[in-house]
């Protein structure tokens, strides 16, 4: 697992511009809720500890992750960055693969094709234990790196 030997809440604060001046949107999966929702705090709670008022987070909710790439699309339109958040674990039929290989292509072609960046905090697991690890755990909360990227590319794309 790449995080193995990391702690995905681990960053240098200093380094992230104020993000007082963008808008921020968080499609969160309902499917795993127990992981999607602490990713969720991870990401709010980092977002608003840069300078991100409340009232500029938009929260919306989709039945799976596969939903996440329409949910994405319909909101990028709202924000200056999207921050997709799902929880797809392996189980006994191939239908893990199927769902990882959409979502991911799914919001990488959002990024090819519109102005407005989607960001990819969706786990894609063996086991419940390492999304849990992933979530808030040993390994720290996706949620946190994925609201870092989120405000690194709100800013590229403003100052580009």
């Amino acid at each position: 697992m790449a995080t193995k030997n990391q702690n995905l809440s681990s960053y240098d604060k200093a380094t992230i511009p104020n993000a007082k001046d963008f808008r921020f949107g968080i499609v969160v999966s309902e499917w795993n809720s127990n992981i999607t929702d602490n990713l969720f705090k991870g990401a709010f709670d980092t977002l608003i500890e840069h300078g991100v008022q409340k009232d500029n987070i938009l929260h919306w909710s989709v039945p799976g992750s596969y939903e996440l790439i329409y949910g994405s699309k319909k909101m990028q339109y709202k924000v200056d960055c999207v921050i997709a958040i799902g929880s797809v674990i392996q189980g006994d039929t191939k239908h893990f693969d199927f769902v990882c290989e959409a979502v991911s292509q799914g919001i990488k072609d959002l990024n090819v094709l519109h102005d407005t960046p989607v960001i990819f905090c969706v786990l894609t697991d063996n086991t419940m234990q390492q999304a849990i690890d992933r979530s808030g755990g040993t390994h720290g909360n996706k949620g946190v790196e994925a609201a870092v990227a989120a405000i690194k590319m709100a800013t590229l794309r403003k100052n580009s």
